[in-house]
């Protein structure tokens, strides 16, 4: 405070004259100002003189203390439970309590970031919306295996496939390995209970897909003779079957919180409590919707009947033996083409086998058996 003020208003407050208005004049003040002053000496006396705060009396947007102690056992409910316990999440759980009034996403964000349980990180890049998904149901399923640890140490795999229209989990299945006959049955199961895709996505897994490897696989005939075309993502590039990798971290998450299993058997039992809480709770990305609600709306896509086999050309080395590898089989053509290298024209399991200029030979192959014996003339046609 101006010294000046501080003697004027006393000098008024206690009844002496001065000119008020000379003296508010030379010390650019309004009158207004010197006599709220001068009122409030004379009810606090010096403290009149102290700085007041500026706060507003009344906080109509402020956050109650009942809301903010909701959010955070909200949060940590979720997080017991080995949920998503992000802002959206959290809104979605105070929704179904109805204990408080629900904030909004920004606001609980806040909530979370003052009670100290959000670092917020300025630097991280924004999320890009670039979500590309099937208009219909079962227009394409994506199937990916991820590693899991029982609880004596054995590596099984879990096998997840998800609708790409809905995010339906149309099937979580634990698994010895990766391999092309579990993989199949895992399949089978959710055809059962969703009808057959027209699509089926895959990594390049040895299990899943040959096509980058100048071949097929178990899986991808089983498939095309089921009426469903199999796609396999380019190699090194897993955003292709981002929606299940995301799955992937769910899952795990979820498992996390439970007790390890010791067997496969008590593993698909957890599996089958999972899948039905996740296809039945809410997802972020798919408008606030369960999954289950989605699939069930949406149109669903028919398979199209029986399915072209692939067909491609490759070369393999010839064995000193002479025996050619190829899709899982040991096709044999002869020694007399030892240290050759063989052109091999195939579709399906129909393969021609070339030296050079030569059709050595023309089989198809019989998967029931791996060596692929030579016939009595090398180069007939063998079936």
């Amino acid at each position: 405070m101006d010294p000046d003020l501080v003697a004027a208003v006393a000098a008024v407050a206690g009844g002496d004259k001065i000119n008020v208005s000379r003296f508010c004049a030379e010390h650019k003040i309004s009158r207004t100002v010197f006599y709220k002053y001068v009122h409030r000496f004379r009810q606090e006396g010096a403290a009149g003189f102290l700085r007041r705060s500026s706060a507003p009396l009344r906080r109509p947007t402020s956050i109650s203390a009942q809301v903010r102690e909701a959010v955070v056992r909200a949060r940590k409910q979720l997080a017991d439970e080995g949920r998503d316990n992000g802002a959206i999440s959290i809104g979605w759980r105070l929704e179904e309590l109805g204990e408080v009034r629900v904030p909004s996403r920004a606001t609980i964000h806040r909530i979370l970031v003052d009670e100290g349980h959000v670092v917020p990180q300025p630097r991280k890049r924004p999320r890009t919306r670039r979500r590309f998904e099937y208009a219909e149901a079962n227009g394409l399923w994506q199937i990916d295996g991820m590693e899991f640890y029982l609880g004596g140490g054995e590596k099984v795999c879990i096998l997840q496939i998800l609708d790409d229209h809905s995010r339906l989990d149309v099937g979580t299945y634990a698994a010895s390995s990766e391999n092309g006959e579990e993989t199949w049955a895992a399949l089978q199961q959710a055809f059962a209970g969703y009808g057959v895709p027209a699509k089926v996505l895959t990594d390049n897994g040895l299990a899943f897909s040959a096509k980058h490897r100048g071949g097929m696989v178990d899986l991808e005939r089983r498939l095309a003779e089921s009426g469903v075309q199999a796609i396999a993502s380019s190699p090194y590039h897993p955003q292709t079957c981002g929606k299940d990798e995301r799955s992937h971290q769910t899952l795990r998450k979820w498992l996390g919180k439970q007790p390890t299993p010791t067997t496969l058997d008590e593993l698909q039992h957890l599996l089958k409590e999972y899948r039905e809480m996740y296809n039945n709770r809410r997802h972020q990305g798919i408008d606030g919707q369960t999954p289950q609600q989605r699939y069930d709306a949406a149109p669903k896509a028919a398979s199209g009947g029986p399915v072209p086999c692939r067909s491609g050309v490759t070369q393999r080395p010839v064995s000193t033996t002479g025996v050619v590898v190829f899709s899982g089989c040991s096709i044999v053509i002869g020694r007399r083409w030892a240290g050759q290298i063989a052109t091999l024209h195939w579709q399906g399991d129909r393969v021609s086998i070339m030296i050079n200029d030569t059709v050595v030979r023309t089989l198809t192959l019989d998967r029931s058996v791996r060596y692929q014996r030579l016939t009595t003339n090398k180069l007939s046609t063998t079936s």
